[in-house]
């Protein structure tokens, strides 16, 4: 199995992240669509499969949320491996060469901007016309396990959802580096599933994610209301995953193998 050694992968992430502040408009927010339809495939079939089997729940929740992540990268695996535009992996992928100054700042927030509204769109509409008009979880005990679901994001206060978000996104982006590290699917496959398995079983906040989730349990009836959707759980999520990604990831990369430092001059 051939793989990048870390250096080649800035050096990847910065060819990738050109292309990204590179492109226009109509493709951002047509690939933002689409991405954030991939990461609700992923949410949906992670509510069919980990949330059908109460049994395991009950007696053995741990290998429950292992079930319920083990399933969910298929989401990250359409992104990285079809194509698409994801904000949460954006937010890392063009900063070392923001930082370089390879890249423009306008380029890399325009990227996100377009990006995070088409994956806002991608996720309502998987989550409305595919989920909740297709009567995927009506029955029991996928309706009350979903409830319980977008019931639960909204409950906690601004810096627990802040720190999830960072962790959820720390781990999303080093996914990111290990696919672009891998020369084959294989490989990218393998580098994807372990950190967004381990994100999702840990109950790490991903700001795309819950656009699928908190929103199909409101259509279905969730005692939420759509400004604890934006305010209370959206935006301290997507503040951490922003710092988790850019910062943990992007930036400290950039320092490691791109940022000349003196003591690095005078050798």
């Amino acid at each position: 199995m051939v793989y990048k050694p870390p250096y080649e992968i800035v050096k990847s992430v910065n060819e990738a992240g050109l292309i990204k502040a590179r492109m226009g408009v109509t493709k951002t927010l047509i690939m933002g669509f689409l991405a954030g339809a991939f990461i609700a495939f992923g949410g949906l079939l992670a509510l069919v499969v980990g949330g059908g089997i109460p049994e395991i729940k009950s007696a053995n929740p741990g290998l429950q949320k292992f079930i319920f992540g083990a399933v969910f990268p298929v989401g990250l695996m359409l992104v990285v491996i079809a194509g698409a535009e994801l904000f949460t992996g954006n937010t890392a992928v063009s900063i070392p060469g923001v930082l370089s100054g390879r890249i423009r700042w306008f380029g890399w927030l325009k990227n996100l901007i377009l990006s995070y509204s088409g994956n806002l769109v991608g996720s309502l509409f998987v989550a409305y016309f595919l989920a909740y008009q297709s009567h995927l979880l009506d029955s029991q005990p996928w309706l009350s396990f979903l409830i319980k679901i977008s019931q639960e994001k909204v409950s906690h206060p601004f810096w627990v959802l802040l720190f999830r978000g960072i962790g959820c996104n720390w781990l999303v982006c080093l996914a990111i580096w290990l696919a672009i590290a891998s020369e084959d699917v294989t490989g990218k496959i393998l580098g994807i599933w372990f950190p967004i398995m381990a994100f999702v079983a840990l109950g790490f906040e991903h700001s795309i994610a819950n656009m699928f989730f908190i929103p199909l349990g409101i259509y279905y009836g969730a005692q939420v209301s759509w400004y604890q959707f934006f305010i209370v759980n959206l935006v301290p999520v997507t503040l951490g995953n922003i710092i988790g990604g850019s910062f943990f990831v992007g930036v400290i990369y950039w320092f490691i193998y791109e940022c000349k430092t003196k003591s690095d001059q005078s050798h």
